[in-house]
């Protein structure tokens, strides 16, 4: 289901897919953030900068979203059909209050992953009656990233079942 953007021998074993809630994570904020200029990776996160924070929650068009039980229930019954429905192989997902981490086989480019999942999930939160804002419950963009070798896909799930909460991302790059 997925255009075959890839050869076989560049399609990597997974992904890590994470979104946000709308609101949640404002750049600024003093975990730090991903903006145009702290974008390489490896580099570091956008600083903390309370004015920044303060400018970009004036501007937010509804209040930061979060996710209930019945929400998260909706959202995560919803990324297993959509990846049953496109063939996609899910191998690990936790749905939390204000973000979805999801560890995807797919041989397209992971925008498609992304977008499928966020556009499915709200359309079938309207459907259940658990979001009834014409405007969606995410923020924009979201995290990408590629695991090309077994040990990141293992170290991706484990970090998606059993370590969140925890400060800091793991280096997927370890052998």
């Amino acid at each position: 289901m997925c255009d075959q953007e890839f050869s076989e021998r560049r399609i990597p074993l997974a992904y890590l897919i994470t979104f946000r809630c709308y609101g949640t994570w404002l750049h600024g904020d003093e975990r730090g953030s991903v903006d145009a200029l702290h974008n390489v990776y490896g580099a570091p996160f956008a600083p903390r900068d309370e004015r920044r924070e303060e400018e970009e929650r004036r501007r937010l068009k509804q209040a930061p979203v979060e996710f209930d039980a019945e929400r998260r229930e909706v959202v995560e019954r919803t990324i297993r059909e959509v990846c049953a429905y496109r063939g996609w192989g899910l191998r690990a997902i936790n749905v939390r209050t204000n973000h979805v981490h999801a560890v995807v086989s797919a041989s397209c480019k992971p925008e498609k992953v992304l977008n499928d999942f966020k556009s499915w999930t709200t359309r079938r939160m309207r459907e259940a009656g658990v979001w009834k804002s014409k405007l969606t419950p995410w923020a924009e963009h979201g995290s990408r990233r590629y695991l090309w070798r077994p040990r990141q896909v293992e170290i991706a799930c484990d970090y998606v079942i059993n370590h969140q909460g925890d400060d800091l991302m793991p280096d997927f790059d370890q052998d």
